[in-house]
């Protein structure tokens, strides 16, 4: 691997996304969803696999936790407890962890950002259909073409196409930290 090269990849895909306006009305449309719902009194989680388990962590914990200015904390959940993720995939398949979670704490009003770098992730997706049905609206971070997230989704923001996950997730994450600080500014 040439790294200046990696680089200049991740910067070309960078770019696809910030030249394409629909992008920022995606973003601007995602936060006010999820404002609206912590004005509200409910709350957010969030959920995806691998990296994207980290990239829902990551959410969550900034919105709990603190991001850039001290604020009231926020609620916001990611679904990776280890236990029931275990529990659930060994008394029902991998395919409900997510969406039994959402089944036991989730409220008609909250919100789910689901991460999939392919958009096909079927526990993601499940959690998406279980959402839609509990009157959970759902925010989908996805890449390539979208997938069957994309269909779900009230608000999909898709990372430019690209050969390998890595590059997704590395827009996944600048959309990540952009709602959070959107979020407190406008908590």
């Amino acid at each position: 691997m040439d790294f200046k090269n990696y680089f200049h990849e991740s910067q070309t895909i960078l770019n696809q996304f910030i030249s394409d306006e629909e992008n920022f009305n995606n973003l601007h449309q995602a936060g006010a969803l999820m404002v609206g719902a912590i004005n509200a009194g409910n709350k957010i989680f969030s959920c995806g696999n691998g990296g994207s388990m980290s990239d829902a962590m990551h959410f969550a914990e900034e919105l709990s936790g603190r991001f850039r200015n001290d604020r009231r904390a926020l609620p916001a959940i990611a679904i990776a407890d280890p236990t029931h993720i275990t529990c659930t995939a060994n008394d029902y398949g991998y395919k409900y962890i997510f969406s039994r979670y959402l089944e036991a704490l989730g409220k008609e009003g909250d919100v789910l950002l689901a991460i999939s770098t392919s958009g096909n992730s079927e526990n993601v997706v499940e959690a998406a259909i279980r959402a839609k049905e509990m009157g959970i609206k759902v925010i989908a971070l996805t890449g390539k073409d979208g997938g069957k997230l994309a269909l779900l989704a009230d608000v999909e923001i898709r990372s430019p196409h690209s050969q390998f996950s890595d590059h997704a997730q590395e827009i996944h994450i600048k959309i990540i930290h952009a709602l959070i600080g959107w979020i407190e500014a406008n908590i």
